[in-house]
C-alpha cells in the first residue's frame, strides 16, 4: 500500500528520464512496426472515401439478421463490400449494406432482388450512391485543419513555454497520429469520417496531458541555473513523477467509457457503426498518456541539456555532490578510526598503559 500512498501523493521516484533511450528504442519499434503496416497492407477505406452504394433497411422489431441480408446480397451477385452492420435497436433498429458503385439501373434492380429474397417491404429501403470525390475533399480539409491545428499548438506551446516544449509536444503529437493510424492499418477497421473526428479528439487530449507535465517542469526549472541543488534532467524527472498519479487518472477515466462503446457495443451487442470512432479514442488516449510521460518530456531535456549554460549546472551540481560526498566520507574515516591502545582484558576501554621499565607481558593461552 505503501507505493500506491507514494503515487498518490505525487512522491515517487521512477527514472522515466534516466531511462529516456530505452523508450526511445521501444517507440522506433512500434513506429516503424505500423510504416511497414502503412506500405504492405494499407487501409480499408469506408465507403465514403472510396464511393460505392449505402443500402439502408429499416428493419424495426423483424428478427432478419445482418448475415441474412449478406446472403441476399450475394445471390443477387453484388458481394458486399464488407460486412452488413447493425445501427440502433428495437423500433430503431437498421440495417446498412454498403457496395462497389452502381448505377442507378442496377441499384434498383439489385434492391428488388434482395427485397424479394428476403420478404420485406420495398418502402423500408433507401439507396443512396457515393462518389469518391465527397471522401477525397474530406481528407483533404482534414488535413489542412490538423496543419492549421499543429501550428497553432507550436505557437502557444513557444510562447507560453519555451521553443525546446514545442518540439517535444510536436514529437509526441506525431507519434500518436502515426501509432493511432498503424493500429487501423493492422486490425483492418474501416476508415471513416468517424475515423477523422477522432483521430483529431485524440490530439486535444494528448496535447492537453503534455501541457501539464510542462507546466510542472517550468515550476521545477524556475531559476534552476542560479543554484546547484538539481540538474535539469532531475527536475523534469521530478515533474513526471509529481504528475504521474494525475496522469493515470485522467487516462483511466477517459479509457472507461471508450472501452465500454469499443468491446460491449461493438464486440459484443455488435453495433459496428461505432467500431471506428471507439476503436482510435481508444489508441490515442493510451497512446497519448505514453507520450507526454515517456517522449515529450524526455525531447526536451535531450534539447535543452545541449546547451552550454545547461552542461556548466551539470558540472556545478555534480561537483558539489562530489565535495559533499568526500567530506562526508572524511567524517565517518574520523569517527571510525581504531584507538592507539588495546582494549582491555575485560572488553571495556582501553587497557591501561604499562608502568616505565616493565617489560611486556606474554599473553597468556
Amino acid at each position: 500500500m505503501s507505493v500506491f500512498r507514494r503515487l498518490y501523493r505525487g512522491e515517487t521516484r521512477i527514472n522515466f528520464i534516466g531511462s529516456r533511450k530505452r523508450w526511445y528504442l521501444a517507440s522506433a519499434v512500434i513506429l516503424l512496426i505500423c510504416i511497414l503496416s502503412f506500405v504492405f497492407r494499407g487501409f480499408n477505406y469506408g465507403v465514403e472515401f472510396k464511393g460505392g452504394s449505402t443500402f439502408q433497411f429499416a428493419t424495426g422489431h423483424s428478427s432478419l439478421s445482418a448475415s441474412e441480408f449478406n446472403t441476399a446480397f450475394s445471390d443477387a451477385g453484388v458481394t458486399p463490400a464488407e460486412a452488413p452492420q447493425v445501427v440502433g435497436s428495437g423500433g430503431n433498429k437498421q440495417i446498412v449494406v454498403n457496395t462497389k458503385t452502381l448505377s442507378p439501373q442496377q441499384a434498383q434492380d439489385l434492391q428488388a432482388a434482395v427485397v424479394k429474397a428476403l420478404k420485406i417491404d420495398p418502402k423500408i429501403v433507401s439507396v443512396n450512391i457515393i462518389g469518391s470525390q465527397w471522401g477525397h475533399d474530406t481528407t483533404v480539409k482534414a488535413v489542412e485543419g490538423l496543419i492549421i491545428f499543429l501550428i497553432l499548438v507550436s505557437v502557444y506551446i513557444s510562447f507560453r513555454f519555451q521553443w525546446r516544449m514545442a518540439v517535444g509536444g510536436m514529437v509526441a503529437l506525431l507519434h500518436d497520429l502515426i501509432v493511432a493510424a498503424g493500429v487501423y492499418s493492422l486490425v483492418g477497421f474501416s476508415v471513416t469520417p468517424s475515423t477523422i473526428v477522432g483521430l483529431l479528439t485524440i490530439l486535444g487530449f494528448s496535447l492537453y496531458d503534455t501541457v501539464v507535465v510542462y507546466d510542472k517542469v517550468s515550476e521545477n526549472a524556475k531559476n534552476i541555473l542560479a543554484g546547484t541543488r538539481m540538474t535539469f534532467s532531475e527536475a523534469a524527472n521530478l515533474a513526471v513523477n509529481q504528475t504521474l498519479m494525475r496522469s493515470i487518472n485522467t487516462s483511466l477515466i477517459a479509457l472507461l467509457p471508450v472501452a465500454g462503446l469499443l468491446f460491449v457495443g461493438a464486440g459484443i451487442l455488435g453495433v459496428g457503426t461505432i467500431e471506428d470512432l471507439a476503436l482510435i479514442l481508444f489508441v490515442g488516449l493510451a497512446t497519448g498518456a505514453y507520450s507526454s510521460l515517456f517522449l515529450a518530456t524526455p525531447v526536451v531535456v535531450d534539447l535543452t541539456e545541449r546547451e552550454s549554460a545547461y552542461k556548466n549546472l551539470t558540472k556545478r551540481v555534480m561537483a558539489k555532490r562530489a565535495s559533499e560526498a568526500r567530506k562526508l566520507g572524511d567524517e565517518a574515516l574520523v569517527g571510525a578510526a581504531p584507538t592507539s591502545r588495546p582494549l582491555h582484558p575485560t572488553g571495556h576501554g582501553p587497557a591501561p598503559a604499562p608502568k616505565p621499565g616493565a617489560r611486556p607481558q606474554r599473553r597468556r593461552r
